[in-house]
C-alpha cells in the first residue's frame, strides 16, 4: 500500500505521485550494462551512460523501489565535496589541485543543470552551507582552524569565508552563535523527488528498471535473481549501505546509520526568528555531525550521527527510540529554543556506506568488466552524481577531469584496490569507542561548569579517536 512506502521518510511522505511499482524481472535477459541498485549512484550512472552512448542496452535491478535506500532518506545536502577531500586533494601539486577543487565545487551546479533540463521537481535551491559555532566556545576555535586548513589546501576566499555573529544572523539566527564558516558550494533538495525523478528520466532515455528484483548473486558478466539472470558486458553494483547483501562487497564497505527528525510546518513568525530563507543548509560544528535544512513547505529537518550494528548488520526498522529522538530534539532546541513546543511529525533514518579508508572510491576493473562507486560516508547526494559521471567516462574509455582524480582506481580488482575492514569484535568496539569519546566531549564542553583541564582532556581524547577515522 502507498501508506507503507510513505512511512519511509518525510521525503517519501511528500511525494505527489502514485507509488505504483515497476514490473519485476521475469526471466533471463541480456544487456550491455547491468546495474544493481536504483539509488543515486545507479541512476546517475545509467543517466550519463545513456546520454553519452544512446545505443547502450542498460538494465537496473532494484531490490525494493527506486529511491528506497539512503537516496530517499538523507538530509538533502548536495555538497560540492567528498568525504576525506582534504587528504585526497590538499597535497596535490598545482594545477591538478585546482582542477580537483573546481570539479568538486561544481557538483551542485551539475545536479541543478540536469534537474532543470529533465524537469525533475526536487526543490533544488543552491543557498550554500553554514557551518556554525554555537553551543560552546571550543567550536569556534576548531572551525577557524578548519578554515585555515582549507586555505592551506588550496581553497580560495571565494570558496569559503568566515562570518562573524552579526553577519551570520543575516542568514541564520542560532542561540549563542559565535560565528560560522560559509561556503556557497552546496544546494538543498527533496531527496526522494530527485531519486524518483531520475528514475523517470532514465526510463525516458530507454533504460529498463526492474523493481522488487533483489540480486541473489553476482559475478563478472552476470547478475542472478530469483526471477531470472541478467547477462551483461559490464556489471555495476551500486548498493552503498547495502554492500553486505552482495558478498564480497561487505568486506570493504560497512553500513552505518544516520537518523533524522522533522518538525511540523512552522509559521512565518517562527521562521522570521530563524532565517534560512534561501535554501541554505546548516550544521553546528560538533563531532556529533549534525545537519539541517528548511524544507520547501517550511519544516525544519534536523539529523545527527547514528550508530553501527555488530557484524555490519543492516538496520531495517527505523522507528527511533526515545533516546535517539531525544538526542536530536535536545541538540535542535539548544540551537533554536523557540522550537521547544514544536511538534515532531516525522522520524526516520537510513543505512549509509563507510569505506575503511573513510573516503570514496570510483573503481574500474576492466579485466573483469566491473565498475563501482561508493564509500561516500554520508556525503553521497552530490558524490553519487560525480560517481555516475566518472563511471560512465571510465566504461566508455574517455579521459576526462573526472577520471584523473585521486579517488579513481583503474585496472585493479576489488581485493587489490580496497582496504578491508577489521574482523569483529574489533569493528564494533572501535566504532563505539569513537562515538563514546565524541558524546563525552560534547557533554563536557556544553557544560559551562566543566573545569579547563576536563575540557582539554575531553577534546584531546576525541581528537585522538577521530584520527583513527583515516
Amino acid at each position: 500500500m502507498d501508506e507503507d512506502w510513505r512511512r519511509i521518510s518525510l521525503w517519501w511522505d511528500g511525494l505527489d505521485e502514485p507509488l505504483t511499482p515497476r514490473p519485476a524481472l521475469a526471466g533471463d535477459i541480456v544487456a550491455d550494462i547491468a546495474i544493481i541498485g536504483a539509488g543515486y549512484t545507479g541512476l546517475w550512472t545509467a543517466y550519463y551512460l545513456k546520454t553519452r552512448a544512446p545505443h547502450l542496452n542498460i538494465a537496473v535491478l532494484e531490490a525494493r523501489r527506486a529511491g528506497f535506500g539512503a537516496s530517499g532518506r538523507n538530509g538533502g545536502w548536495v555538497m560540492g565535496a567528498v568525504l576525506g577531500e582534504n587528504r585526497l586533494v590538499g597535497h596535490l601539486p598545482e594545477p591538478q589541485r585546482r582542477e580537483s577543487w573546481a570539479l568538486l565545487h561544481a557538483i551542485p551546479d551539475e545536479v541543478g543543470r540536469v534537474t532543470a533540463q529533465e524537469a525533475i521537481g526536487c526543490d533544488f535551491r543552491k543557498g550554500g552551507t553554514l557551518y556554525c559555532a554555537a553551543r560552546y566556545p571550543e567550536q569556534e576555535a576548531r572551525l577557524r582552524g578548519w578554515l585555515h586548513e582549507l586555505y592551506a589546501e588550496g581553497y580560495q576566499e571565494s570558496d569559503a569565508w568566515w562570518l562573524p555573529p552579526e553577519e551570520l544572523s543575516q542568514q541564520l539566527r542560532l542561540h549563542g552563535a559565535l560565528g560560522a564558516l560559509y561556503t556557497p558550494h552546496c544546494a538543498t533538495i527533496q531527496p526522494a523527488k530527485l531519486a524518483r525523478g531520475l528514475a523517470v528520466a532514465v526510463e525516458r532515455l530507454g533504460v529498463r528498471i526492474y523493481e522488487h528484483t533483489p540480486a541473489t548473486g553476482w559475478a563478472p558478466g552476470q547478475v542472478r535473481t530469483a526471477q531470472g539472470k541478467v547477462s551483461a558486458d559490464w556489471v555495476i553494483p551500486a548498493v552503498e549501505g547495502y554492500a553486505a547483501t552482495l558478498p564480497p562487497l561487505g568486506a570493504y564497505q560497512l553500513p552505518v546509520q544516520s537518523l533524522l527528525i522533522a518538525t511540523e510546518p512552522l509559521p512565518a513568525s517562527i521562521w522570521a526568528g530563524i532565517g534560512l530563507s534561501r535554501g541554505q543548509s546548516f550544521s553546528e560544528f560538533s563531532r556529533q555531525v549534525t545537519y539541517g535544512q528548511r524544507t520547501a513547505d517550511d519544516r525544519l529537518v534536523f539529523g545527527a550521527r547514528g550508530g553501527y550494528r555488530f557484524g555490519g548488520k543492516l538496520r531495517t526498522d527505523f522507528t527511533l527510540t526515545a533516546a535517539e529522538e531525544g538526542l536530536r530534539r535536545h541538540l535542535l532546541t539548544d540551537l533554536f529554543p523557540q522550537l521547544r513546543d514544536a511538534k515532531i511529525t516525522h522520524r526516520w533514518g537510513g543505512n549509509l556506506g563507510m569505506s575503511r579508508r573513510f573516503q570514496p572510491h570510483m573503481l574500474l576493473d576492466r579485466r573483469n568488466r566491473i565498475a563501482l562507486s561508493g564509500g561516500y560516508g554520508g556525503e553521497g547526494v552530490g558524490a553519487a552524481n560525480l560517481g555516475g559521471r566518472t563511471l560512465a567516462d571510465l566504461i566508455l574509455g574517455q579521459e576526462t577531469p573526472e577520471t584523473r582524480q585521486p579517488w579513481v582506481i583503474q585496472d585493479r580488482a576489488l581485493r587489490q584496490a580496497l582496504r578491508s575492514w577489521e574482523p569483529e569484535p574489533l569493528r564494533w568496539l572501535g566504532y563505539n569507542a569513537i562515538i563514546a569519546s565524541f558524546t563525552h566531549e560534547d557533554q563536557v564542553l556544553a557544560n559551562p561548569a566543566s573545569p579547563p583541564w576536563r575540557r582539554q582532556l575531553a577534546q584531546a581524547l576525541a581528537a585522538r579517536m577521530e584520527g583513527l577515522m583515516r
